[in-house]
């Protein structure tokens, strides 16, 4: 029994099939953690970059549907 327990747990070392997505989600958990500390101290002056920004996306992409729906976007 002791050499199939030994056996057992040198395969399971050893065995690295679940590595990555282990590591992705470290990943993701340290960006996540990195992103409420932004949020809790840029409270409102991020809020304010990020109305900006989608406001420039937003006038873009109204540009663009317009110039798609007149002759000069065929």
């Amino acid at each position: 029994m002791k050499a199939n327990l030994s056996g057992f747990i040198g395969t399971f070392v050893a065995d690295e099939s679940g590595q990555g997505i282990t590591e992705y989600g470290a990943i993701l958990a340290f960006v996540a953690v990195l992103v409420g500390l932004v949020f809790s101290f840029a409270k409102g002056q991020l809020a304010s970059s990020i109305s900006a920004a989608f406001s420039a996306v937003v006038g873009q992409l109204n540009t663009l549907s317009s110039y798609a729906g007149t002759s000069g976007g065929s």
